[in-house]
């Protein structure tokens, strides 16, 4: 499996950890993308921030939500919330996504149940995000675990499947492509 890294701001602060220290975290474990979150600075903020990333770190780089941001990464990830921000129906809300986040850059989604995986199906992305599998001390209110349900709902994706919610490095899955860490690799 492969390492997708979550540069999220918020556990940044919290830990007290500067970006560059985290590119070099991410990069000395050899991970294959990095997800830069940030839920709370305005777009000119997130917009510096990927531009510092890309400065020191050559993998695939994702922006979360801000997809009016792709031009300056390689693509964006975008949770249900936010999917249905966009429209209330995930076809079309994907459809309005793949104007602006166009077939050369990565699109991905959250998906949370064996249901959501069905939809993803249909959809024109590129990989889905699948969690909780424990609890995560990086985001907040996670309704559901799915623990070993993770990998059994896995292997309904026809997409690339990244394990996220509590993951750690060792964790084992059969159906999974890709190790979402982020508190994890402090």
């Amino acid at each position: 499996m492969k390492l997708y890294a979550l540069c999220d701001q918020d556990m940044l602060d919290k830990n007290g950890m500067s970006l560059e220290k985290f590119i070099d975290i991410a990069k000395d474990n050899d991970a294959e993308i990095i997800q830069y979150r940030n839920k709370d600075a305005d777009i000119s903020y997130i917009k510096q921030q990927l531009i510092k990333i890309r400065k020191l770190y050559d993998g695939f780089l994702i922006v979360n939500d801000a997809y009016e941001l792709v031009e300056f990464c390689d693509g964006v990830h975008v949770g249900q919330e936010d999917l249905a921000k966009i429209d209330s129906d995930i076809h079309i809300a994907i459809q309005k996504l793949r104007g602006v986040v166009t077939t050369d850059k990565i699109l991905g989604i959250s998906t949370h149940n064996e249901e959501e995986i069905l939809v993803a199906n249909s959809l024109d992305i590129n990989y889905v995000g699948l969690g909780a599998y424990r609890d995560s001390s990086t985001k907040q209110n996670i309704t559901s675990i799915l623990g070993d349900k993770l990998d059994v709902i896995a292997s309904k994706s026809t997409h690339s499947v990244a394990a996220i919610g509590g993951v750690k490095k060792d964790d084992k899955f059969k159906n999974v492509t890709y190790l979402v860490i982020g508190s994890g690799l402090l």
